[in-house]
């Protein structure tokens, strides 16, 4: 920066569009809470059907965040700007004052053009008169003091000018179109970003000279910085598409065989550079394009670490896949990504994915801790299971689905597979408990039904359960019950069995297929306490919505709860019967691992409450017109309660009264789904104030129970060959 253009810089300029932007920003705040109160907060209660639900509930979702990006980019560009004002104004007044103090003793500081200035010393013809020719004239000590100062301070002004342009222009390209969503308190703060950026860009250049102290430091500002959009993108654009694919192949070679502190520290490095590139997914700068569009074009390539002796390194795909285990990947980069190794793997088929993927890949080892990354899928499966679209547009393909599920034969892949199609059909990411599930869409229920097909085929279907999927499908079940409900009851029960779901009889011509979905789910213990606890749950709910709304059904309530009774008999009937069927029976090991199951997807099953995994119309007065079933009012609250009751004290010995302790008691399992379905419907009929005679309900709810148990039966009989007939 020029001395005399901070020396009389006038600032007024930029304090008008300082307060132009002041303005901007407040009006898109009001923009911003119009949209997500008005537009999004009335597109998510109403109940859409055909392109409404989909094309139209997604432009409005769209076009809401839009107006909270355009806020929050507004609103860092004007602190920003302010920011850096404020500081050029502080640096002018210091420069000014140091120019006086320099002319009180006979100095001049004058600008010689392109950032620079001299010092010198005044002269006057009566000084001529000293012998010395001293008088009146600094020492070069003071000289080089008042030079020295100006200099950090002009140092200083340009530092700052620089890096707000810099950032500003950085903030701007982040989004090609539309807005970014990154937020900066002031300019220093986003500079700093930058800046960390560059430093680690640079380290990573030679990963073979960082010391354990190096990555630890590393570690440290990834951590700080991974979910900031500059910071990421600078990082990754910096060290290029193969520079990052090489650098993390020199990681994993110079610190093969890690144990203790350094394994620790390794993870940490593997899971901060998966967040930090996951962020940079999202830019949409030149740069950035160009480092996706690079990545993938890198599939195929050879990566070796520089003193290797192997010629025989990682493929780009294995490399980038390790990377993909946590954090939230761009669906478009995800799309294209997953493109390319759906198409690979599925040329291999079935059985020769573990040849073209593992083979010949003896001394590849790209993770810390499980796993040895060979295989892309498995953390491209990952990667899905964060982001829910993704993991919906990968299995819309029927053929693509049944592909990847008939290869977890032959690999490990099933139980990242798994989360992958949770994520899918559910709508929420694997790990997430703060957002709200979204209804079901058209296209989920679609895949579940595959899904459920899949599994449901004869003479190999079953096994898909043993392949480490069998948790999962559980989950799956349980967020599927209200559509379920609706198959096995008819698809006239509509008014009993609530539900947001766009496709609420999405499987009315397969109640077969679900019946034994439900049996071969049932031979694995996470699975069948899935469903356990998906079926309570839900029960639970829905009885405790119809009885705070009685609008919600036209007929007696005596029928309503019957029907619930009944269709709760029917779930976990066929589970029942299906454990009591030898064939599934010698699946389920001992009542220890049922019982631990059980506990675990107890614990599970509290964040489902929290993300509302059940998906009931709720009356107004619980909280919304249509939201999750346990979200908000006193559902959760009875909810909670219900996974309490159910999970009970740990099953020890015969006279041990907890629910479903047993893993093979038909008639225990059946009294222990009486008791839960008797126990929501009391628990609703007391919260609720509900003048019914008890011992009547308690009477039709438990013999409907039982009704269920006996429907279950003469239900797997039709759908599936069983020992016993």
């Amino acid at each position: 920066m020029d001395l005399d253009a901070l020396r009389f810089g006038n600032f007024s300029k930029l304090g008008e569009a300082i307060t132009d932007w002041e303005q901007m920003t407040t009006k898109l705040a009001t923009l911003k809470e119009a949209a997500e109160r008005n537009l999004k907060g009335r597109a998510d209660k109403a109940n859409w059907s055909g392109v409404n639900a989909t094309v139209t509930r997604e432009f409005v979702d769209k076009t809401a965040t839009e107006f909270t990006d355009a806020h929050t980019q507004a609103d860092s560009i004007t602190k920003i700007l302010a920011d850096t004002r404020g500081e050029l104004i502080g640096f002018r007044t210091q420069l000014n004052d140091a120019i006086s103090r320099a002319s009180q003793q006979n100095l001049s500081v004058i600008d010689t053009g392109d950032g620079t200035f001299t010092v010198a010393g005044n002269t006057r013809p009566d000084w001529a008169s000293d012998p010395s020719g001293k008088t009146g004239v600094p020492d070069q000590g003071t000289v080089d003091d008042f030079r020295n100062e100006i200099q950090g301070i002009l140092t200083k002004a340009t530092q700052s000018d620089q890096s707000a342009a810099k950032v500003l222009r950085l903030l701007v390209d982040e989004a090609k179109y539309g807005f970014a969503d990154a937020s900066y308190a002031d300019r220093d703060e986003a500079a700093k970003a930058v800046a960390a950026a560059e430093k680690l860009a640079k380290m990573a250049k030679d990963p073979a000279d960082m010391s354990l102290d190096d990555i630890a430091a590393f570690n440290r500002t990834m951590e700080k910085y991974h979910a900031d959009p500059l910071f990421a993108e600078q990082f990754a654009t910096r060290l290029g598409a193969k520079g990052t694919l090489q650098f993390w192949t020199e990681m994993t070679s110079v610190h093969a065989g890690a144990r203790g502190s350094e394994l620790t520290a390794m993870k940490d490095l593997q899971a901060n550079m998966s967040l930090t590139l996951a962020t940079a997914s999202f830019s949409d700068s030149d740069a950035m394009r160009d480092w996706k569009k690079d990545l993938i074009a890198e599939r195929n390539t050879n990566f070796r670490a520089a003193d290797s002796p192997n010629p025989v390194g990682a493929l780009g795909s294995q490399v980038i896949s390790s990377l993909m285990r946590k954090g939230e990947y761009d669906t478009e980069f995800l799309d294209d990504y997953r493109e390319q190794l759906f198409k690979a793997d599925k040329a291999a088929g079935d059985a020769g994915t573990r040849d073209l993927w593992v083979k010949g890949y003896d001394a590849v080892d790209l993770v810390f801790g499980d796993g040895n990354g060979r295989d892309p899928l498995e953390g491209l499966f990952d990667g899905l299971s964060h982001n829910p679209e993704a993991a919906e547009h990968a299995f819309e393909s029927k053929s693509d689905l049944e592909h990847m599920l008939g290869t977890t034969g032959y690999t490990d892949r099933g139980e990242s597979l798994g989360r992958a199609l949770e994520a899918a059909v559910t709508g929420v990411a694997d790990g997430d408990t703060t957002t709200k599930a979204p209804g079901h869409s058209v296209a989920q229920v679609q895949i579940m039904a595959n899904i459920m097909k899949a599994v449901a085929q004869p003479g190999g279907g079953a096994g898909l359960v043993g392949y480490g999927l069998g948790d999962s499908f559980g989950n799956m079940a349980a967020s599927y019950m209200p559509e379920i409900s609706q198959a096995l009851n008819g698809p006239q029960s509509g008014s009993v069995f609530l539900t947001n779901s766009e496709s609420p009889n999405g499987f009315k011509e397969m109640v077969p297929d679900v019946a034994r979905f439900i049996s071969e789910v049932s031979a694995d213990p996470a699975g069948r306490a899935g469903i356990v606890f998906g079926e309570s749950l839900y029960t639970t709910a829905l009885t405790e919505s119809h009885l705070s709304d009685p609008s919600l059904f036209d007929g007696p309530q005596q029928q309503l709860l019957g029907d619930i009774g009944r269709n709760a008999g029917i779930i976990q009937g066929l589970v029942a019967h299906s454990v009591a069927d030898g064939e599934v029976e010698a699946a389920v090991a001992s009542e220890s691992e049922y019982n631990s199951a059980m506990k675990e997807k107890g614990d599970y099953a509290k964040t489902w409450i929290q993300v509302g995994m059940t998906f009931l119309k709720v009356p107004a007065e619980l909280g919304g017109d249509v939201m999750g079933s346990v979200v908000g009012g006193g559902l959760a609250t009875i909810a909670g309660a219900a996974v309490d009751h159910i999970q009970g004290p740990q099953a020890t010995g015969a006279g041990d009264q907890a629910l479903y302790h047993s893993a093979h008691d038909f008639y225990q399992t059946r009294n222990s789904v009486n008791e839960q379905t008797v126990w929501s419907v009391e628990e609703a009929m007391r919260r609720n104030h509900v003048d019914l005679p008890k011992d009547g309900i308690d009477d039709t709810v438990g013999r409907s129970v039982e009704d269920g148990f006996d429907n279950a039966s003469e239900l797997l009989s039709r759908s599936k060959e069983r020992p016993n007939g």
